[in-house]
């Protein structure tokens, strides 16, 4: 059950920093946001706060932010529809109901001739065959089946912002995971502590090489084989070299140099037989380390996803070994029962990926919404918002295949 709340919380948080980048920014560029949603499918919960309706839906794959005039909007008023109006008390409409004889508050009832929610603002209402015409707020609300859906005039739609607003817009979603992965990296720091820069030693694994050299917790490594140490990755550089071979290690204890050989135990790490001594380096609890070190890590664990992108794309990975939602979840569960510190740097690494995945470019991605906003920055006019629609559609459900198939080859490991 533990698992299961860490699982539902990490994937919670995740989409949701992605989600709030758009929407935080979209609201900054003055545009109207209908929904900030976290999971497709059906409401399992829903609130209204402002402008903005938030749900939390059924299938945990994601979310969107709903912005207005970047889809097609989920309530159109067209002419010959039957509607009420409730107007204020300047003769303005506020609320349009599309089931009329179910409201309590409509002073008017008629059927459209013509409605302008985007630039003129007004509706054109046959009311016993005299044609009324109302002026529109700026927020008013469309009511139909108990949803609520506030107009977009033109100024606070998508497409009416500039070029450079709605690529903000669109970047502060991948940009949020960046910046979650470094603060959960910070946060280990703090928590465990972060390397030191020199040799020092933190731990001895039981029976381990340097345990039977007589090596203890606080020894500082300075040479291997003559060679200065002046880090850890120095000593896993020269000790790779060493398996099973007797090896001459100079540390310091107590102010006192000393030279012991020690045969570094081999071990398989990516393919390679490497030696180890069967140490771990000390660490320390200092806050500009670990900001320092959280966005080092956020870096490298960048630049190694990125390279496996690209190896993907050559074709030197297969989509087979690709992890979809039911093995990210399985390894969740092995790192949930690690402990929190592990939990932390799962989802930090989770964070970036979920970050460069959408920087893709690809139809239905962020990073497929960003080149066609580039395109429209060279051309100087945007492309056709019906044709743009349907290149993400395609791109939409290709994606959904490519999950069901990395879906059914996690199903399938299950039973190798």
């Amino acid at each position: 059950m533990t698992t299961f709340i860490a699982i539902v919380l990490m994937f919670g948080v995740l989409i949701s920093v992605h989600e709030w980048g758009h929407l935080v920014m979209a609201k900054r560029a003055g545009i109207l946001c209908h929904e900030f949603a976290i999971g497709f499918g059906p409401k399992i919960l829903s609130f209204r706060k402002n402008e903005t309706l938030y749900t939390i839906r059924l299938l945990p794959i994601g979310g969107y932010v709903k912005m207005a005039g970047e889809d097609f909007e989920p309530i159109e008023v067209k002419a010959g529809q039957h509607v009420g109006l409730r107007l204020t008390s300047a003769g303005t409409v506020d609320r349009v109901y599309f089931q009329s004889d179910q409201a309590q508050d409509v002073h008017v009832v008629g059927t459209v001739d013509k409605f302008d929610s985007v630039r003129e603002l007004k509706v054109q209402l046959l009311v016993d065959d005299e044609v009324r015409v109302y002026s529109l707020e700026r927020d008013t609300l469309l009511v139909d089946q108990g949803m609520e859906i506030q107009i977009a005039p033109y100024d606070r739609t998508f497409g009416a912002q500039s070029v450079w607003k709605r690529v903000l817009a669109i970047a502060a979603g991948p940009a949020m995971n960046f910046v979650l992965a470094f603060l959960l990296l910070v946060i280990v720091g703090l928590v465990q502590g972060t390397p030191t820069d020199d040799g020092q030693i933190g731990t001895v694994q039981p029976d381990s090489a340097a345990d039977q050299a007589g090596l203890v917790a606080g020894d500082e490594i300075v040479s291997i084989e003559g060679q200065p140490i002046d880090n850890w990755l120095d000593l896993r550089t020269v000790l790779a070299d060493r398996a099973d071979t007797p090896t001459e290690v100079t540390y310091i204890r107590d102010d006192v140099e000393q030279t012991v050989t020690i045969t570094p135990q081999a071990v398989e790490q990516n393919g390679e037989t490497v030696g180890i001594l069967g140490v771990t380096n000390a660490l320390e609890r200092s806050p500009a380390k670990a900001f320092t070190t959280g966005a080092e890590t956020t870096w490298t664990m960048s630049t190694l996803i990125f390279s496996a992108v690209g190896d993907l794309v050559t074709g030197q990975v297969g989509v087979d070994q690709l992890a979809g939602p039911v093995g990210i979840v399985r390894m969740t569960d092995e790192v949930a029962a690690s402990g929190f510190i592990m939990l932390l740097n799962w989802t930090a690494l989770l964070s970036v990926n979920l970050a460069i995945f959408n920087l893709l470019p690809l139809p239905a991605l962020d990073g497929g919404r960003l080149i066609f906003l580039l395109f429209e920055a060279v051309r100087g006019r945007p492309i056709d918002p019906k044709k743009e629609g349907f290149v993400h559609f395609i791109g939409f459900a290709l994606l959904m295949l490519l999950m069901l198939i990395v879906t059914w080859n996690d199903i399938q490991s299950f039973f190798k």
